[in-house]
């Protein structure tokens, strides 16, 4: 494993140890101020925002500048895996707690799977498959759906988690694109800009969260500054160093940190078969990352050409290229 792929792991690590501190000033906020799921990402998101907008101004403009042709991954980047998670990842939380709904949205990687065949074609494999079934299985005793664990959640709540784990699986998906062409900074102003806008409407007519507290606003900027841009713009750059399932699969450390937070602080405690059935959500999310050929992963080089083609007089690029890619696919109908 090269030093570049650690180094976005760490980054990843890091990214989740703030991510996880989500649940808890989300239910602070919430409590001392009772403000609705929606107005509070709307303005965690116009708060984080302005923050990024206005510190790209003073520090680097040149930040703010992107292609018109980019503007549609953007936007698309910022309505749905920011503006519509934010808003289902509170009602996760108020409705499910923090500890399950961050397990709930373990099933992220999945769902990237699934995206990855539907909107890239990507080969499902018997090992996908397995892992699908793992995580439903998992998603189901952590639900504690026949109500004999000590945490329970409803139908609503299941589904929230789940739409939850969609939209936040689509920032790995946005993110992997656009990070080539552009820093942390660039994406995430634009991204919040847009969630901002999409939420925007759905605060018509709704009454403002004054006056506040200063531990509300305490939170509230924690909240923004802390978790929302730290975590988010470490995990921005962690994609410029590591595949997008493999950033999904290591942000699942966010489960032991935002369980011993919200143990500590919450009261909030999983029983045995929840952490049963997190543990089989972890499973499924590495199992569908495994990698075919450890060789080719650990020199972080091209599947190696068969020893027909290394030895024989050299051969087009085009060729070369054409005849292992018709090899890959061979060997995914075999998987």
């Amino acid at each position: 494993m090269g030093t570049s792929r650690w180094f976005g792991i760490f980054l990843v690590v890091l990214a989740t140890a703030f991510w996880s501190t989500s649940g808890i000033f989300i239910n602070l906020v919430s409590k001392a101020s009772a403000i609705t799921p929606v107005g509070l990402a709307f303005w965690r998101d116009l708060g984080t925002f302005l923050v990024l907008f206005l510190g790209a101004l003073v520090l680097r403009p040149n930040v703010l500048r992107v292609r018109r042709s980019d503007l549609p991954w953007l936007a698309a980047m910022g309505v749905f895996s920011i503006g519509l998670f934010h808003v289902m990842w509170n009602m996760n939380v108020l409705i499910n707690g923090a500890s399950v709904a961050t397990v709930i949205q373990c099933n992220a990687p999945i769902f990237v799977t699934i995206m990855g065949r539907l909107l890239w074609r990507e080969p499902l494999t018997w090992r996908k498959i397995i892992a699908v079934l793992l995580a439903i299985l998992g998603t189901l005793l952590i639900a504690r759906l026949d109500g004999l664990g000590g945490v329970q959640i409803t139908l609503l709540g299941l589904a929230v988690g789940l739409i939850a784990a969609v939209a936040y699986g689509g920032f790995s998906l946005f993110g992997k694109k656009l990070s080539a062409d552009y820093n942390a900074w660039t994406i995430l102003v634009y991204v919040f800009g847009f969630a901002t806008l999409a939420l925007l409407p759905l605060q018509f007519g709704a009454p403002l969260p004054w006056p506040l507290g200063f531990n509300v606003l305490r939170d509230y900027a924690a909240l923004v500054l802390l978790t929302t841009i730290a975590g988010f713009g470490l995990y921005t750059v962690a994609l410029r160093h590591l595949q997008a399932s493999v950033a999904v699969i290591t942000a699942n450390s966010e489960v032991p940190f935002a369980a011993i937070l919200a143990y500590f602080i919450l009261n909030e405690r999983l029983d045995g078969w929840q952490i049963f059935g997190a543990v089989l959500v972890i499973l499924a999310v590495v199992l569908v990352s495994l990698p075919r050929n450890t060789r080719t992963v650990r020199a972080g080089l091209r599947p190696a050409l068969p020893p027909r083609l290394r030895h024989r007089h050299p051969r087009p690029l085009w060729w070369v290229n054409k005849t292992a890619k018709a090899q890959r696919a061979l060997r995914d109908r075999q998987d």
